[in-house]
C-alpha cells in the first residue's frame, strides 16, 4: 500500500505520518506504536499471547524488509494492482494469525479492552480509534486516500472468508450422530480394538490416529 500510494490503512497513515517527522522508517514507527498501544493494555488487564509480541515486532521489521525490494511503480494501473494486492495479503494476514489462537495483535487487543472497560459495543469502540488514528496521521501527513476507503470495506469481510479458510479444527472431534459420517478414534495401542466399534480390530503404528467410517 505503501508503494502503490493511493492511501494506507488507518494505523498506517498513522505510521507513515510519524515517520515523516521523525527521519526513522515506517517500520521502525509501526514496532515503536505497537509497543506503545501494548503498554496500554496494562490499565486495561489485557494478557498478552506470543502473536502479539510477535505481531509488534514482525509487521515493523517485514514492512521496511519489504519496501527494500519492491520497486517503485508508475501509472495508475501499477498502483490499483499494489494496492488491491496488499490489501488482499492483509486479509489472509488476519486470518492466519487469528487462527493460530497465539493472541491478538496490540491493536486489537486494544479496542477489546476498551470494550470491556467501557461497555460500548465494539464497533463503536473500533471506529472512534481507527478515526481519531487516521485523523491524526492525515494531520502528520500520512496518505489518505482510495486505498484507506478500500482496506475499511473490504477488511472485514476479506478476514472473515480467509478465517474460514485457515480455521484449526478442534484437537478432539465429537462422534458425529449422522450416518455414513467418519469418527476419528484415538487408537494408544497396536492391534487394539476400538472402543466405538464393537468387534472392529485396526492395527495402526501407536500413537496415530484412525479416522474410521461410521
Amino acid at each position: 500500500m505503501v508503494c502503490g500510494g493511493l492511501g494506507l490503512q488507518p494505523w498506517g497513515v498513522l505510521n507513515q505520518g510519524i515517520a515523516r517527522h521523525t527521519g526513522l522508517s515506517i517500520g521502525t514507527v509501526s514496532i515503536i506504536v505497537g509497543a506503545a498501544v501494548l503498554l496500554l493494555w496494562v490499565p486495561l488487564r489485557q494478557r498478552p499471547g506470543l502473536g502479539t509480541v510477535s505481531n509488534v515486532v514482525a509487521i515493523g521489521v517485514f514492512m521496511d524488509g519489504t519496501l527494500a525490494v519492491v520497486p517503485d511503480v508508475r501509472g495508475l494501473p501499477a498502483q490499483i494492482a499494489l494496492t488491491v494486492a496488499a490489501v488482499v495479503c492483509n486479509g489472509a494476514a488476519t486470518g492466519l494469525y487469528i487462527s493460530a489462537r497465539f493472541g491478538p495483535g496490540p491493536r486489537d487487543g486494544l479496542m477489546t479492552g476498551l470494550h470491556k472497560a467501557t461497555g460500548r459495543s465494539i464497533r463503536l469502540v473500533r471506529t472512534s480509534l481507527e478515526t481519531a488514528v487516521v485523523a491524526t496521521g492525515f494531520l502528520l501527513g500520512g496518505s489518505l486516500g482510495v486505498g484507506t476507503v478500500l482496506y475499511a470495506l473490504a477488511i472485514g469481510p476479506l478476514a472473515q472468508f480467509f478465517l474460514r479458510i485457515f480455521a484449526l479444527p478442534d484437537r478432539v472431534a465429537s462422534t458425529p450422530s449422522l450416518p455414513g459420517a467418519a469418527v476419528e478414534v484415538a487408537l494408544p495401542d497396536r492391534g487394539a480394538p476400538s472402543p466405538s466399534l464393537p468387534g472392529a480390530a485396526v492395527e495402526v503404528p501407536a500413537p496415530s490416529r484412525a479416522i474410521l467410517p461410521g
